[in-house]
């Protein structure tokens, strides 16, 4: 068991991604990573810790991707991820149910992988002071992965939330959890995360 100290003042956590298009290329994982994202998140808000929501979302025609661009080239051809559209929304049970909790809670949508890319989240972190993130979401070969690797070149202590985690590869995941992440972050599963805000 860890013993890292999460102080809710300076650390964000930052749920990635959760959206229904997204989310059912992990079919199903979907639901017990929505689980673990609901009991993270409901710590957060409990002890007060910033909570950030990252998602992916394109205008329509798709005007920011270019043809070069593997992964978002698909994504224009099934004609998805169109902000405002269903299938973009982040899924409800990420949400706070509380309407004035929920305008607390930054909604960043980003046109790229990784959270930080072309988005004001740093913008964000810096206004509250964040030196910690805590980061899950999906995919984990995707936006978690982007996310960490540039968080961590900007100084930040990362945190991933391994179960609350999943990638269509599960031995993708696996290695990335095991083997890369560990060499920047800490990876813990959730209940060492709500510890962690604990203790």
């Amino acid at each position: 068991m860890t013993s890292i100290r999460l102080n809710p003042a300076r650390t964000a956590v930052v749920a990635m991604d959760l959206q229904p298009t997204i989310l059912a290329g992990v079919n199903d994982q979907s639901y017990q990573i929505l689980g673990k994202a609901e009991k993270v998140l409901a710590e957060a808000r409990k002890v007060g810790a910033l909570v950030v929501h990252v998602g992916v979302a394109f205008r329509d025609g798709y005007p920011e991707v270019n043809s070069r661009n593997k992964m978002f080239s698909a994504i224009k051809e099934r004609g998805v991820l169109i902000q405002g559209k269903a299938g973009s929304e982040l899924h409800p049970l990420s949400l706070a149910e509380s309407s004035t909790v929920r305008e607390r809670e930054p909604c960043v949508y980003k046109r790229r992988v990784g959270a930080f890319s072309d988005t004001d989240l740093e913008a964000i972190l810096r206004a509250r002071d964040i030196d910690t993130i805590v980061l899950f979401g999906v995919a984990t070969s995707g936006v978690v992965l982007s996310t960490l690797r540039v968080a961590a070149d900007k100084d930040y202590h990362c945190l991933v939330v391994h179960d609350a985690c999943a990638d269509s590869d599960d031995e993708v995941h696996r290695v990335l959890v095991e083997k890369v992440f560990p060499k920047q972050a800490d990876v813990l599963s959730t209940e060492e995360v709500i510890a962690a805000f604990q203790r």
